[in-house]
């Protein structure tokens, strides 16, 4: 029997890896063939999906991307015994663009069939989690701050110390509240994992569970992923099945009990407290802090909410020990980041590598300069309300303290990239526009701020006392940073500021 691997991703989905998923099972049984045709995550290379690999004696080959046209071609060549094709890519793990990559958050992702529990405990899943149940919390929690991690969310807020102040709460009902409500503008490695990986955040969120004294989980997810919801519903049917879940932890007499939640489309609800009023059935509004959610959470109580990255990376934490990840990394950033790459680019796609490699490798190396061949003139780093790094930014080292020296925040990963056409003042308007339309409206700063902000930059553009309404543009910036009750708010004007600074010509236009 051979085995044909073809992802599931939404990714590969949407330009056809279903129709060359059945053309293959189709082709192969009208030929009599004994293939099995395994439907995995994607591996993160956009631009070769849909990416079919063959399992053989040398590995599993690659051929990529495949339309169902090709699929002839491939079995008259012999691809199943990995004879050569103008789509052969040789040995998957041995892709320059995937083998240069420390993959620790994503080592299963792509290899695995997501829905195959046995498949993934065959790839080291549970092994974490039954650490936590021989060491105990304290131990799993001493790791977890010796590993360095810091919330992958976008604060940068060392993971295990939050898990800390949980544990040491008192109360009789805590919670565990994973944030899978990806919003930022390229962004897609929560929706990869939900698809590609969903056990392991699982995994991630019961050891969680059982370090802080929860018992009940919840994931909050976006409404607008509906593929990676089915499948992480499958998931934590099958995890009940596998006692990895329920009243009695696999034979540990401990519970953990875990839902996931759709959002209503809101970007606020990015924001934790905001999060959490949603969860309990209430509008999406940002709470005043403190109290922080570790104390008074969820329903009033210790609730210990982390993102999908970071939930997702303490199971491999856990098992292979602290220092190990925190070996990793650059200074005060320990370990790796999973950065995205989109926009106008050769290669877009999921990069996981060490804290410290520059923005300049990102995108002129994995990236591989812009698609259209013109000059890179921006790139966005952390979403929709990061900076926009110049070209001759371009070798700041990615991780949170060299990122917060220029004004910028690494964020969730997110990398976009625009070339020499992009207008920047329009950049700096929309970001604007976006915090005018996005804001949960509690606070004035960002309810009003925003709107202000979008006509002072349209009468800028418009040439109308341009002096005078760009000195009340930085006032206002000042007035929303120093202002605002969140994040929304408060960084909305990174993305202006950094337009004036270094596209200043484009508001003269």
């Amino acid at each position: 029997m051979t085995t044909v691997y073809v992802p599931c991703d939404s990714a590969a989905v949407s330009i056809g890896a279903d129709d060359v998923a059945r053309a293959i099972a189709e082709r192969a049984a009208a030929r009599g063939l004994d293939v099995t045709v395994v439907r995995n995550g994607t591996r993160g290379m956009l631009w070769l999906e849909p990416l079919v690999e063959v399992a053989t004696d040398r590995g599993r080959l690659g051929y990529g991307p495949v339309e169902v046209g090709d699929v002839a071609s491939l079995f008259d060549a012999g691809f199943l015994d990995g004879a050569g094709h103008p789509l052969a890519l040789g040995v998957v793990a041995e892709i320059p663009w995937l083998a240069s990559q420390t993959r620790i958050t994503f080592q299963r992702v792509g290899v695995i069939d997501p829905l195959d529990f046995d498949d993934w405990r065959a790839h080291g899943g549970l092994l974490g989690l039954r650490r936590v149940i021989t060491a105990g919390a304290v131990e799993v929690i001493d790791e977890l701050v010796a590993s360095g991690l810091r919330g992958r969310g976008g604060a940068g807020f060392p993971a295990g110390i939050k898990w800390r102040t949980v544990a040491a709460a008192e109360s009789d009902q805590k919670y565990v509240c994973c944030n899978a409500d990806e919003g930022d503008s390229g962004t897609f490695a929560d929706r990869m994992l939900l698809e590609g990986d969903p056990f392991t955040l699982i995994e991630g969120m019961v050891i969680a569970g059982l370090s802080v004294g929860a018992t009940q989980g919840f994931i909050y997810s976006r409404s607008e992923y509906p593929v990676a919801n089915d499948t992480f519903r499958a998931a934590i049917e099958t995890a009940y099945r596998e006692h990895m879940l329920g009243d009695d932890v696999l034979g540990a007499g401990v519970s953990f009990h875990l839902a996931l939640r759709e959002g209503a489309g809101a970007y606020i609800c990015g924001e934790e407290t905001s999060m959490l009023e949603s969860l309990m059935g209430n509008r999406g509004m940002v709470r005043s802090k403190p109290p922080l959610p570790a104390l008074e959470g969820l329903f009033g109580k210790p609730t210990l909410v982390n993102n999908v990255l970071t939930l997702a990376t303490v199971p491999m934490i856990v098992a292979d020990g602290g220092a190990a990840y925190g070996a990793a990394g650059f200074e005060r950033s320990r370990g790796t980041q999973v950065f995205q790459l989109s926009g106008n680019v050769a290669r877009g796609g999921i990069v996981e590598l060490p804290f410290g490699l520059t923005l300049r490798e990102l995108v002129e190396g994995y990236a591989g300069g812009t698609r259209s061949g013109r000059p890179v003139r921006a790139v966005q780093v952390g979403g929709p309300l990061g900076a926009y790094i110049p070209a001759s930014g371009l070798d700041v080292p990615l991780d949170y303290e060299s990122m917060i020296a220029i004004n910028g925040m690494v964020g969730h990963g997110g990398v976009v990239v625009f070339d020499d056409t992009v207008d920047m003042a329009e950049q700096a308007r929309f970001a604007m526009e976006f915090c005018s339309r996005e804001s949960c409206g509690k606070c004035t700063p960002c309810r009003v701020g925003s709107v202000r902000g979008v006509e002072t930059i349209d009468k800028i553009r418009s040439g109308v006392d341009r002096a005078d309404n760009l000195a009340l543009l930085d006032d206002l910036c000042t007035l929303m940073t120093d202002g605002s009750l969140c994040a929304m708010g408060s960084l909305t004007p990174l993305p202006v500021r950094s337009a004036l600074t270094h596209f200043a010509e484009d508001f003269e236009r």
